[in-house]
């Protein structure tokens, strides 16, 4: 399940690209798929060790164009262990509202980021993430969870007075809002509540299937209540 649209952040062969707190390496993935030369940057060791075995079986599977590269590095988004102007582009997915010092993650950002290369920004929403704090002091109280709620406005703000030049943006994952909301009402541990089950199956089953009637649902819905919001930025030149 992809946030960024590689439409609005094109990477190809020649193209070197960080994926800034990974997790599990969606976006990783498809990097390497699309022949760019992709960095997967966490702090968790044992999650990278993960997207590193996942590296390996798409290589032997054929998946991995001729020419593209794909290593696993851990370290702090405060702190990265890389040069000035390394990347041609960055992603950090859903790892701003992890970060206490979030400007310093946005200036190491910049400072990686080679003039002119794009980044993609992704964070949760302000209103299904203001709901899911209503609904549960758990979700973002509990170790490494969210510790602020972003307005656009603000992630935007900050993005500009660290240099950026600020871009188009999009929301994404309305079908998901309302699981998280279940989750909060229910108890966001509570993976086995009958209702929370039941609507992770159809989740599961749209990212498996993609039928037609759900993608038109979710384009419908992602403005109002989708889950994340998308914003990309450049670098000057």
């Amino acid at each position: 399940m992809l946030t960024v649209d590689f439409g609005r952040l094109p990477v190809g062969p020649g193209d070197r690209v960080l994926d800034l707190g990974c997790g599990g390496g969606r976006h990783a993935f498809e990097v390497l798929r699309r022949g760019a030369d992709v960095v997967a940057f966490d702090m968790d060791a044992q999650e990278l060790e993960g997207v590193a075995s996942m590296f390996t079986a798409m290589d032997k599977a054929g998946e991995v164009p001729t020419g593209a590269t794909a290593e696993t590095v851990t370290g702090d988004a405060l702190d990265m262990p890389f040069e000035d102007a390394s990347f041609d582009r960055v992603i950090a997915a859903e790892v701003l509202e992890h970060i206490p010092d979030d400007m310093t993650a946005m200036r190491e950002i910049f400072r990686v980021l080679k003039p002119g290369g794009q980044a993609a920004i992704t964070v949760p929403s302000f209103l299904p993430e203001r709901i899911c704090w209503a609904l549960d002091e758990a979700y973002h109280t509990a170790p490494g969870g969210h510790v602020r709620i972003y307005t656009l406005a603000e992630l935007s703000a900050k993005l500009k007075s660290t240099g950026f030049v600020i871009g188009p943006h999009h929301h994404a994952h309305g079908l998901h809002a309302p699981y998280w909301w279940i989750k909060c009402a229910v108890g966001v541990d509570n993976d086995d509540h009958p209702l929370a089950k039941a609507y992770h199956e159809i989740l599961v089953w749209d990212i498996m299937k993609r039928p037609a009637a759900t993608r038109i649902a979710e384009s419908l819905l992602n403005p109002i209540i989708g889950k994340s919001v998308v914003l990309y930025v450049r670098k000057p030149a």
